[in-house]
């Protein structure tokens, strides 16, 4: 029997096939009471998933043959899939791999409900010709700046193990609140428990508005380690509603990667990357 819960705009419904005579997207419509049109769109933006065997997918296509004994699932969320990507702009082409200026808002990590507003699938899908992308690292979604997309698997292997190992240096530009200090600060004060170690130094201090613009070199990656490392030393960044005082109308999170630095492992070659200046936070 399907089991087949819906709370508003959520409709979660999951499908064991017993006949390989309609197709998947009659079954969910079926089953959801939602339109074939709109079980596709669901499909094209990830919220439909495929189980055969041990696997487990994301169904696209409509008309994708299935076997008995296989599953569907359908995880509906009408403001998710309502959601538009923001755009995402290619700054450097290095052919195995590629580096993308990813604005506020664009996701590196999908759910269960969609892919549509990541920027792998953003790239997968506005390139020609088609490329693959694999995310090697990732970005807040409400962090902006460079981030280094795999286009081959091996590529995307050798890039990741220089995060692993630390062979790659990654430089930040934040606006903080408040006047920082002139000399470069050491934090290394743990996040989530895990050692963090982040180098910051001050560019410019905006008297006017009391914020001031800072280099951060994180030497780990830890999950919101700058926003955390800042705020910890009374300097939470402009924008910041979960580790800092920002309000509910306050600025974008003005936390920007703005340059790597790394062997590169296809060529063997030193390689160094920076954002425009134009894409780098800005006092406002």
């Amino acid at each position: 029997m399907p089991d087949t819960p819906q709370i508003d705009n959520l409709i979660e419904c999951h499908l064991d096939i017993t006949s390989c005579e309609v197709d998947a997207s009659t079954l969910l419509s079926q089953h959801s009471g939602l339109s074939k049109q709109v079980i596709k769109q669901a499909m094209q933006k990830g919220a439909v998933w495929h189980t055969h065997g041990k696997q487990v997918i994301r169904l696209r296509r409509a008309k994708k043959a299935l076997k008995v004994g296989d599953k569907l699932h359908l995880y509906y969320n009408s403001h998710i899939l309502a959601e538009v990507p923001a755009t995402a702009e290619l700054m450097f082409d290095q052919g195995d791999y590629s580096l993308w200026y990813k604005p506020y808002g664009l996701r590196c990590q999908a759910s269960k409900w969609s892919d549509h507003t990541t920027i792998n699938r953003f790239i997968e899908l506005n390139t020609e010709p088609p490329r693959s992308a694999y995310i090697i690292h990732r970005l807040d979604r409400a962090a902006s700046g460079l981030i280094i997309i795999g286009h081959t698997k091996k590529a995307t292997a050798a890039v990741a193990k220089l995060f692993e190992t630390r062979q790659l240096d990654k430089f930040y530009q934040v606006i903080v609140q408040g006047r920082f200090a002139d000399n470069t600060v050491t934090i290394n004060t743990q996040v989530d428990g895990k050692p963090a170690l982040s180098h910051a130094i001050l560019l410019q201090y905006n008297p006017e508005l009391d914020q001031s613009k800072v280099q951060v070199k994180i030497e780990s990656g830890r999950k919101h380690q700058i926003r955390i490392h800042m705020a910890s030393i009374g300097h939470p960044v402009v924008g910041d509603r979960l580790h800092g005082n920002a309000a509910a109308d306050a600025p974008d999170l003005k936390l920007c990667c703005c340059e790597f630095a790394f062997v590169c492992p296809v060529t063997a070659t030193p390689v160094q990357f920076s954002l425009p200046e134009a894409l780098r936070p800005q006092f406002e």
